[in-house]
Parts: C-alpha cells; sequence; structure tokens
C-alpha cells in the first residue's frame, strides 16, 4: 500500500521534471536546467533555466537569474532577467534589478534596484512582395 503511493509520487514528480534544491543545501558554481528549478538551499553562483525559476521562503541565490518566469518568497541578491513574469512574494528580498515582460510585487515584498518592463517581440522574416496581417494584442 505505502509502495504504491511512494511509487506513484515518484512517477508523478519525474514526469514533470522539475529539480529541487533543498534547504539546507549549499551549491557554489553556476547551475544550468531545461526544466524548472525550484530552490529552497543556497546557491552561490548564477541560475539559468528554460523555465520558470521559483525560489522558495528559505532558498537563497547570490548572482544572476535567467529564466522564462521567476517566482521569488526568499532572497535574491543579484540580477532577474526573465522573458514572461518575475513575481516578489510576501517575504521575499531581492537587491538587483528585474527585467520582465511583467512585475508582480505584493505588499510585504523588499526589492532594491530598477524594473525593466521588456516588451513581447515575436520576429516575422518576410519576402519581398509578401503582406502581413497582424492583430494587436
Amino acid at each position: 500500500m505505502f509502495n504504491k503511493e511512494k511509487s506513484d509520487s515518484t512517477e508523478k514528480f519525474i514526469s514533470n521534471s522539475a529539480t529541487l534544491i533543498s534547504a539546507g543545501t549549499v551549491l557554489k558554481g553556476d547551475v544550468q536546467s531545461d526544466n524548472d528549478l525550484r530552490i529552497d538551499g543556497t546557491i552561490h553562483g548564477n541560475v539559468t533555466s528554460n523555465a520558470k525559476i521559483v525560489v522558495g521562503p528559505t532558498g537563497f541565490v547570490e548572482g544572476n537569474i535567467q529564466g522564462t518566469q521567476a517566482d521569488i518568497t526568499g532572497k535574491v541578491t543579484g540580477n532577474i532577467n526573465v522573458k514572461e513574469q518575475a513575481q516578489l512574494r510576501v517575504k521575499s528580498n531581492v537587491q538587483g534589478n528585474i527585467t520582465a515582460i511583467s512585475l508582480q510585487v505584493e505588499s510585504g515584498a523588499t526589492f532594491n534596484g530598477q524594473s525593466i518592463m521588456t516588451i513581447s517581440t515575436n520576429v516575422v522574416q518576410m519576402n519581398e512582395g509578401e503582406v502581413l496581417h497582424a492583430k494587436a494584442k
């Protein structure tokens, strides 16, 4: 009975392809991932992901963060550069600049830096004589 439940949860975690840096873990050096990344421990180095990066309440990153999305509840000392949305939760502490399409800062978050809002760029290559019909979002 217990083994089946454990197996099901393990399979579910593997299918999500998320990486967890658990509380109490300290990494020195850069971290790169193609999948979602959750940091509850400490990283002294840059963090890069092609997906979402979550810094949990006990998480600390001393370095730059670059990814698709960032969800910060812990502490970051460094710049955050994401392609989509950056969220700073209630007790988060960010010391650095944030570049994102959208930035959500909850009441109680600490943010010391500059916010640079980017726009989504969809590049379309056209041959001579072609007409592009686009609808604005």
